[in-house]
């Protein structure tokens, strides 16, 4: 969580509530203790997908589902899950499978990096959420693939695995702000410094959840 615990519950007390798909799939979360971008960061998935019309949407990580079914929300047409982990996916399968949004969901097992070069785009939405050193990639791996108005979102920019205040200063100006060994820091530095950098596109961060870094294809 970015922001203060009273700004928090008043972005998520002012967004939607869970579907009880959702709110299963949020306890599950908590039982196993497992990473979910929450309902505030949800609710900016689902206005991205409805903002953009959306027909595609490829994650890069989609563990048990939870980021698809807010993109489902906002209308997608189709959206690629992809998981390393064979039972994250079943989990996400039976998930989405209850909440009747399956049959607009394609299951990919496998290396996100690996399963993207076989699909040809256009991507309308991109989430960017499986390992912090590989977020660069992903980006450079989509980015001929996005349409104008076209978006790429990133999780985990400014809290989660990464070292918030090391960030903050990468970006004010101090190249050696963040530790070479910390992979997690470095792979977001790397991405923020891509995309910021990347004729073509302009990106915000939105600090709802763990911190989201909203990049948009201009031309």
């Amino acid at each position: 969580m970015v922001l203060p615990s009273d700004v928090s519950r008043f972005v998520r007390a002012a967004g939607p509530e869970h579907t009880d798909v959702q709110a299963r799939m949020a306890a599950f979360a908590d039982e196993h203790d497992f990473p979910s971008i929450g309902a505030e960061a949800g609710a900016v998935l689902r206005l991205l997908a409805r903002l953009t019309d959306a027909e595609t949407v490829f994650e890069f990580g989609s563990g048990f589902g939870y980021s698809a079914s807010w993109f489902l929300r906002g209308g997608a047409d189709r959206v690629v899950l992809t998981e390393f982990d064979a039972d994250e996916l079943d989990a996400g399968r039976e998930f989405l499978s209850d909440a009747g949004l399956a049959d607009r969901c394609v299951f990919e097992h496998g290396d996100a990096m690996e399963t993207v070069e076989r699909y040809g785009g256009p991507f309308d939405v991109v989430l960017v959420d499986h390992q912090k050193q590989r977020y660069r990639d992903a980006f450079d791996a989509v980015r001929e693939k996005l349409p104008v108005g076209g978006v790429v979102v990133a999780d985990n920019v400014m809290a989660g695995p990464v070292d918030f205040d090391a960030l903050l200063a990468h970006l004010e100006g101090d190249a050696d702000a963040v530790d070479a060994d910390d992979e997690f820091s470095r792979g977001v530095a790397d991405y923020l410094d891509a995309v910021r950098d990347a004729d073509g596109f302009e990106t915000a961060a939105v600090p709802v959840g763990e911190g989201l870094a909203v990049t948009t294809k201009t031309e």
